[in-house]
C-alpha cells in the first residue's frame, strides 16, 4: 500500500507540473489570494534550529537508526541544521519573505488560550481571540464564526474556499455545516465542482477498502487532494492542515517526526511552485504557514503539549508572497500572539477583520500588504 500510495503521489506531482492551460479571455482573476498550512505541533526549536543533537538518540528520540538519522540532519551549525531540515523554507522564504518566532533572536510567536492544545489553539488561529468554552479536542460544533466563515458570507469568497485536513476534527472546527465551506477530512471524496481525472484516481483511493486504514488518512493523501483541488478548481482561498508532525511526537519518534517534517517543507516547495505556474495566482498568492501549539523540551518534554508543559506555548509563522517584504529571519520584533492571524487571513486577501470583528486580535503588521 505505502509503494502504490508514493508512486501514485509521483505521478500527481507530476502531472502538477504540466503546462497550464491560460484563464480564458476576459475571466476575472481574484485580486489577492491564499494558500495557509498549518503542521501540527512542529516546534520552533526544529524550524530555527534544525535537529536537537539530544534527541538524535534510541532512547530520548526513539531513533530506530541513530546513525543514519545524523546523516540525514546533523550538520555542525543551526543554519546548516535548519536548512538540512527545511530547505525550502530557508533557501526561498527566508530570502523573500519572513519568519517570526525565533526566541533566540527576541521574535517571539505565542498562543494565549493557555491550553497550549489543538482545538483551542485552532479556534483561536481562525477566530482572533481565545474561548474559555472550548477546553477540549471534542467534535463539537464551534459556536465562533471563524475567519474564513465570515469571509465565506462575502459575495466575492462565496464558493471559493476549501480546506483540506488529515485531523477529523476540523469539520468542527471550521462548523462546515453552518459555514458550508467544504471541509475535506479522512477517507471522503470530493464530489462537488471539476473533478479532473487525478481527482478522480484521489477519490478511488478514498473508498478503498483497505482494512488496515485508520480513521484519519496520511499527510501526503491530504497534500495531494488539495494539490490538485487548488489546480483544479482554483479556490481563493485554501486552507491545508497537516497532522503528522504531533502525531510522531506524541509517539516518541524523533525519527519520523524529523522526516515529517522534512516532507512538509516539501510540500510547501510545491504549493509554491504550483501557485507561480498559474497566472491567476502567480503575483497574487500568499503562503503563509504556521502551528497550532509548541511543544516542551527535553527527552521528555519534547513528546508533549499542554498547560502544564513549558514552553509549549511558543509557536511560529512564516509567510511569502506579493505584499510581504524580504526581511527574512526577523529579530528583536514586538511580541505576535497566535490570535493575530485570523486578521492577517483577511488582510492578506485585502479584507479588515477587525472592523467587523473588534474583539479579534490585530493583524501582523509586517505582513499586511500596502493596498
Amino acid at each position: 500500500m505505502r509503494r502504490r500510495s508514493l508512486i501514485l503521489l509521483t505521478l500527481l506531482l507530476v502531472v502538477a507540473g504540466a503546462p497550464i492551460a491560460p484563464t480564458p479571455a476576459g475571466a476575472r482573476a481574484p485580486e489577492r489570494c491564499l494558500v495557509f498550512v498549518t503542521t501540527d505541533g512542529l516546534r520552533w526549536q526544529e524550524v530555527f534550529g534544525g535537529a536537537d543533537e539530544a534527541l538524535l538518540d534510541r532512547e530520548a528520540g526513539g531513533v530506530a537508526d541513530v546513525e543514519a538519522l545524523r546523516r540525514e540532519f546533523w550538520r555542525p551549525t543551526p543554519a546548516e541544521r535548519r536548512a538540512a531540515l527545511m530547505p525550502f523554507t530557508w533557501s526561498v522564504i527566508a530570502r523573500r519573505g519572513q519568519l517570526f518566532g525565533n526566541r533566540t533572536l527576541g521574535s517571539e510567536v505565542r498562543v494565549t488560550n493557555t491550553l497550549n492544545f489543538s482545538y483551542p489553539g485552532y479556534n483561536e488561529m481562525f477566530t482572533g481571540a481565545p474561548d474559555p468554552r472550548i477546553q477540549s479536542n471534542d467534535k463539537v460544533p464551534n459556536p465562533n464564526v471563524t475567519v474564513l466563515e465570515w469571509l465565506h458570507r462575502k459575495p466575492e469568497f462565496r464558493g471559493r474556499i476549501a480546506a483540506f485536513c488529515t485531523w477529523d476534527v476540523f469539520p468542527s472546527i471550521l462548523n462546515s455545516e453552518r459555514s458550508g465551506i467544504p471541509v475535506n477530512v479522512g477517507w471522503t471524496p470530493v464530489t462537488t465542482g471539476r473533478i479532473t481525472p487525478e481527482l478522480a484516481t484521489l477519490n478511488r483511493l478514498m473508498l478503498d477498502r483497505d482494512p488496515t486504514k485508520g480513521r484519519e488518512r496520511p499527510d501526503w493523501l491530504t497534500f495531494a487532494m488539495a494539490l490538485e483541488y487548488l489546480r483544479a478548481q482554483r479556490p481563493r482561498l485554501l486552507y491545508v492542515g497537516l497532522d503528522g508532525t504531533d502525531t510522531h511526537a506524541h509517539n516518541g519518534r524523533y525519527d519520523h517526526y524529523l522526516r515529517t517534517a522534512r516532507q512538509d517543507d516539501e510540500y510547501l516547495k510545491i504549493l509554491w511552485e504550483t501557485i507561480e505556474s498559474i497566472p491567476a495566482y502567480r503575483g497574487r498568492t500568499t503562503l503563509l504557514v504556521t502551528t497550532d501549539h509548541g511543544r516542551g523540551d527535553g527527552p521528555a518534554g519534547w513528546r508533549h503539549h499542554g498547560a502544564r508543559v513549558a514552553g509549549s506555548e511558543f509557536i511560529w509563522v512564516s509567510a511569502l508572497g506579493p505584499g510581504i517584504r524580504p526581511l527574512g529571519e526577523r529579530r528583536a520584533t514586538p511580541p505576535i500572539t497566535q490570535s493575530q492571524i485570523a486578521a492577517t487571513i483577511a488582510a492578506l486577501v485585502g479584507e479588515d477583520y477587525v472592523r467587523a470583528v473588534p474583539r479579534a486580535a490585530p493583524p501582523i503588521a509586517d505582513l499586511v500588504p500596502s493596498r
